[in-house]
């Protein structure tokens, strides 16, 4: 594409393949209880974001997922299992909404565009989304293209899609 904000605009639509997978969104709920399986069903057992995001302290997301899959448990892990920040949700959002949530400090954890860049391409407990274990879909290519279109986004000018219009 020639024009750079429509290529922008481009990038940010594949990797929003990613954002809104289940993979992503079900660890970025607009609520307290995190999602599970394709379609963002309430978490079983029941448990609360608790006040670091890693539940409460008898429930706490440790006390079930561990560094790594559990596949004869069915349970998943990877390192610092926990809900992203509830200023991070994405369940639910609009690509639209997602990318000027990203872009924003005060709702993205304090980063920076390359920090967001590398947070995608390297965080461990991003990259499961690719290695869910026992029979979940994984997120849509790999962790390595994923950062790269993010970086890809953000290098040329992280420009985001505009809002859709409901039918």
């Amino acid at each position: 594409m020639a024009d750079p904000e429509a290529r922008s605009k481009a990038l940010f639509m594949e990797a929003a393949k990613v954002l809104t997978h289940p993979r992503c969104v079900n660890c970025h709920p607009h609520d307290d209880q995190p999602r599970q399986r394709d379609r963002a069903e309430a978490h079983n057992p029941p448990v609360v974001r608790g006040p670091d995001n890693h539940g409460v302290p008898a429930l706490a997301c440790g006390s079930c997922h561990q560094d790594r899959n559990l596949d004869h448990a069915r349970v998943p892990g990877a390192p610092d299992w926990h809900l992203a920040p509830i200023e991070m949700a994405w369940l639910g959002r609009t690509p639209a909404a997602i990318c000027a949530q990203i872009k924003d400090p005060k709702r993205n954890g304090g980063k920076t565009l390359a920090q967001i860049a590398d947070h995608t391409a390297h965080d461990k407990l991003v990259g499961w989304g690719w290695n869910p274990g026992a029979d979940r879909q994984p997120a849509p290519g790999s962790q390595e293209r994923f950062g790269a279109l993010v970086a890809a986004w953000i290098e040329t000018g992280a420009a985001c899609p505009a809002e859709e219009k409901p039918q």
